[in-house]
């Protein structure tokens, strides 16, 4: 199948989340199946169609388990992407792409993560220990932020980013997700000089330069154009889909590029610009994955938003801020401030906005990026209304 056929002949036409917390009794696999069943509701789908399930690695629920306790028929289809937080888009686009090309009529995707109550996976160090994490683990970049920490300070000694820089992707998340019930920062403003008096975590990153760990669920529902129109809410067309993985790579640091800062997002985003008959300059709202602050200013300039080093400018002036800026980002909060769960509520956020249905709904919005984490492989997806 071509790129071109893929496009827009798809739409999500279902999701559900359930509530964000540091700790949710339910099992895992409890989650799991509550939320397919509730996204299934939402698009007035029996799941008794589902004929394709998609997922990342790095799941405790197994297909075989959620299609006994969720009443499913026939399975034609199924996946799982790897890398963590590179996976969202990469499990909805193949789930999209099971769809078009007639393996299934109805597809799920999904992510049930108990981050916040249960174990961290760097806490393992018989895990960390294989490739690459030999390589960096033993010499004191024991956790994700270390690495990125490392990027962050290499990008601020070449372009001259400040902390203000990634103060404003902070506080701009933050006001989203001050709009938005379901965040667990909802009740919680942050002021500039809050960000600055937090503490360290792995300098330049402070607190509030970090993703929320939390337990919670996700799931959508894609199903064909064709059927979409006459399901319950406007569809939200999966209008291009793509995955990226470059030459040379090492998972978060990038110590064989020879420029570490053109991570995986570059070679996503080439791809995903080819499958799409419009660019950068035409999204009206974007979710960028947000583990760390600074992966937005990487991610801005990847999917081509602005030049190198370019993005600590573009964040200024509340340019990434629902009402006032050019590219709203992270409406709902992101994993920094509604609930890090591998980026899957950027996905859903997606779909809200092109449904008119955001807390921080965006005026006209017809188009929406969403992208998967950067700093290991990753995904990316455009919406449409």
């Amino acid at each position: 199948m071509s790129p071109a056929g893929l496009r827009d002949a798809t739409a999500i036409v279902g999701i559900a989340q359930t509530p964000f917390a540091k700790h949710l009794d339910p099992p895992e696999i409890e989650l799991a199946c509550q939320v397919i069943v509730d996204a299934c509701a939402d698009a007035g789908i029996d799941p008794r169609e589902i004929g394709a399930l998609c997922s990342y690695t790095m799941e405790a629920t197994e297909e075989v388990d959620i299609v006994r306790n969720i009443g499913c028929g026939d399975i034609t289809f199924f996946s799982q992407v790897g890398y963590g937080g590179g996976a969202g888009c990469g499990v909805v686009g193949q789930a999209a792409m099971a769809v078009a090309t007639g393996q299934a009529e109805v597809a799920v995707a999904w992510r049930s993560r108990k981050r916040g109550s249960g174990p961290r996976p760097w806490t393992n160090t018989s895990v960390q220990l294989r490739v690459p994490g030999q390589w960096t683990r033993p010499y004191g970049l024991l956790r994700p932020v270390d690495e990125i920490g490392l990027l962050t300070r290499r990008y601020m000694h070449e372009y001259g980013a400040t902390r203000d820089h990634l103060a404003n992707v902070a506080i701009a998340v933050r006001k989203h997700a001050n709009r938005n019930p379901e965040a667990m920062m909802y009740d919680r403003p942050m002021t500039r000089d809050d960000y600055m008096q937090s503490r360290w975590i792995s300098e330049p990153l402070c607190l509030f330069d970090n993703c929320l760990e939390t337990d919670g669920a996700l799931a959508c529902v894609i199903t064909s154009a064709d059927r979409a129109k006459d399901l319950r809410h406007p569809p939200a067309y999966v209008h291009a889909f793509a995955q990226g993985l470059p030459p040379e790579h090492q998972t978060m640091v990038n110590y064989f590029n020879d420029d570490p800062l053109t991570g995986p997002a570059w070679a996503c985003a080439r791809r995903l610009w080819a499958n799409a008959d419009f660019g950068p300059e035409d999204v009206d709202v974007a979710q960028l994955y947000d583990a760390f602050s600074p992966l937005i200013l990487l991610s801005l300039e990847g999917y081509g938003f602005c030049k190198r080093g370019e993005a600590p400018g573009f964040t200024e002036n509340g340019n990434l801020e629902w009402g006032t800026g050019s590219l709203p980002v992270n409406t709902s909060g992101g994993g920094m401030s509604e609930a890090y769960v591998h980026g899957f509520n950027l996905i859903t956020e997606g779909v809200k906005q092109m449904r008119g249905t955001s807390t921080a709904q965006v005026e006209g919005a017809e188009t929406c990026l969403v992208t998967s984490g950067e700093g290991v492989p990753t995904s990316a997806l455009l919406l449409r209304r």
